[in-house]
């Protein structure tokens, strides 16, 4: 899509906005991902106990959840700005350019993870070793990374549409492959359990769960350092607002609860599913799970499908990634293009996803990054929320003239500094500091904005809000006149006959590679998944992509038809 098309720099247009379905599936698809085979196995080395993991991950994959729905998607929804485009009307360009370099740069690495994650897969094919440590040790694993590094860029260069239909066709085999390997692996788990022959209650996983995969060390981290970190995992999409980029293509702010089916199926049913066959591929392997990356564990499980999970799981983790990075280096020159940016962002992940240490620090990063980034969600929710309350003027610095913000700018850069200063002061640890810097922020940031002029009334004001009204009762006609008009359309065209067939033939498909797992799980056969799973994912993928690619055209076709063009300009 073109830079207008993607609406970088201003307000979303009606027509252009996206229903549920579009959702859900990124949603499912982004974090059912990657990230989640490299983690999944880190839990296991961290020494946390299971019931830790299964409470404490439940606990804070519900924080996630609140925080997109609340926050992150009303604000989205009520401004229809990309983070970088509503940043710079709070705080000014000058805030927004070292925000979007910074910004940039952190999805830059987070996407080479994930490209370093989907490249452990392909090497397995040129029996490249494991690539554990912080560099390379293979020229081929190199020129594999810049293979891999080719799809991901050319995905992201394709848009916001483009990476919700990948994830929706990827989305149902993703989450499968991690319930499947699971299946696969139990067994060997259960095998390696003093006083277990079989599970057949939860007390005997639990068992299995506390002996032979999440083994308590009773070391420093617990139950608190797993609900935070569910918590802050993502904290760049939502608490510090990034996600604004994807939910302002939403027709409604309850779309941000959709993060519930990447929280619960993707950051709980995948991270445990990930540590189960982390644990069980150790054991058969005879190795330490930190010896082996996500390419060795899905292979040992799944065979070649679990190959294809751990590409495809990268995947649908760094295109919306780097599509994110694209839109923060193309807020520093509008004039420079998204899709241009995009390609040289691209570029550059890919260069870093060449050093595997990018995934071997994983926990870490992330940590860092949502104490990086807080700060500035925190001002956005601040002016966007409390200002009003507070009898205190929106974008005031905006209305002065200010080419920075600098109440927001010192709010952002002490919050930052003196976040880095405490944590590595060891006096409260990394996966804490979220609620201490936005208390921290809030204050500081109210309190500077009130002496530098915030309390003012400005004659811009009242008109620019009189035009925001204006712009928001135009898309609730359209969206109110959309509605009618699908409710009027009695004629509802059938689906063709090979289509349907389609969608019938991927749906079994999913069912034989779920009966494949339970029957490797009751078999005690590694074996009959590895060898037999290819089969039905590869008609999964080929029925589903036809069902999708025909459904659509066939859906738009009767949609111009049954109700013909908008009488509405939006």
């Amino acid at each position: 899509m073109s830079s207008v098309e993607e609406f970088e720099n201003q307000p979303v247009a009606p027509k252009n906005l996206q229903g549920a379905k579009t959702f859900a599936a990124s949603y499912s698809g982004e974090h059912v991902a990657g990230t989640e085979f490299v983690i999944g196995a880190l839990f296991v080395s961290w020494g946390v106990g299971a019931a830790d993991i299964l409470i404490g991950l439940l606990i804070g994959n519900l924080l996630a959840v609140l925080t997109w729905g609340l926050i992150t998607a009303p604000i989205a929804t009520d401004t229809r700005l990309t983070l970088y485009a509503y940043l710079e009307k709070i705080a000014g360009p000058g805030t927004i350019k070292l925000y979007s370099v910074i910004n940039g740069i952190l999805f830059c690495v987070l996407a080479g993870a994930m490209i370093t994650v989907s490249a452990s897969a392909v090497r397995i094919l040129f029996g490249i070793p494991d690539q554990v440590g912080y560099f390379p040790t293979d020229l081929r694993f190199v020129l594999v990374v810049l293979g891999v590094g080719a799809v991901v860029v050319y995905m992201a260069v394709k848009g916001f549409e483009k990476l919700a239909a990948f994830a929706e066709i990827c989305a149902p085999w993703m989450i499968l492959m991690f319930l499947v390997g699971a299946l696969v692996m139990l067994p060997t788990t259960v095998a390696a359990t003093a006083g277990v022959d079989s599970i057949n209650s939860f007390n005997d996983f639990l068992t299995v769960a506390s002996e032979s995969i999440w083994k308590d060390t009773e070391g420093d981290i617990g139950i608190w350092h797993v609900i935070a970190f569910a918590w802050v995992a993502n904290l760049a999409m939502h608490g510090s607002l990034g996600d604004m980029t994807l939910l302002r293509f939403a027709k409604k702010a309850k779309y941000g609860y959709f993060s519930a089916l990447g929280m619960f199926i993707g950051h709980y049913m995948a991270w445990i599913c990930a540590g189960i066959m982390g644990a069980g591929a150790a054991i058969l392997l005879n190795t330490s799970i930190t010896a082996i990356d996500p390419g060795s564990v899905a292979y040992t499980a799944l065979g070649a499908s679990g190959i294809l999970a751990v590409i495809i799981a990268g995947w649908t983790t760094s295109n919306p990634t780097i599509y994110r990075a694209g839109l923060a280096f193309s807020s520093l020159n509008h004039a420079w293009g998204r899709t241009r940016v995009t390609i040289v962002v691209g570029v550059i992940t890919t260069i870093i996803a060449c050093s595997p240490f990018v995934f071997s620090g994983l926990l870490g990063f992330v940590g860092y990054m949502g104490l990086l980034l807080a700060p500035v969600g925190a001002i956005i929710v601040i002016e966007h929320w409390l200002f009003p309350k507070l009898g205190l003027t929106r974008y005031w610095s905006k209305y002065k003239g200010n080419t920075t913000n600098w109440a927001a700018f010192i709010t952002w850069i002490v919050s930052m500094v003196g976040g880095i200063a405490v944590e590595q002061a060891g006096l409260l640890h990394l996966f804490f500091m979220l609620i201490p810097i936005w208390i921290f922020a809030t204050l500081l940031y109210i309190g500077l904005a009130v002496l530098m002029g915030a309390k003012a009334t400005y004659p811009a004001a009242a008109q620019a809000e009189q035009t925001e009204l204006e712009r928001k009762q135009v898309e609730q006609s359209y969206l109110r006149d959309e509605s009618i008009k699908q409710q009027s359309s009695t004629e509802k065209q059938r689906l063709p006959m090979l289509v349907n067939f389609a969608i019938i033939t991927a749906y079994v498909s999913l069912a034989a590679c779920l009966a494949i797992g339970i029957a490797a799980c009751i078999e005690q056969e590694v074996e009959l998944a590895s060898n037999v799973l290819i089969f039905p994912t590869l008609i999964y993928f080929v029925s589903a992509t036809y069902a999708y690619l025909a459904k659509s055209k066939f859906e738009k076709t009767s949609s111009n038809v049954s109700t013909g063009p908008s009488t509405v300009n939006p």
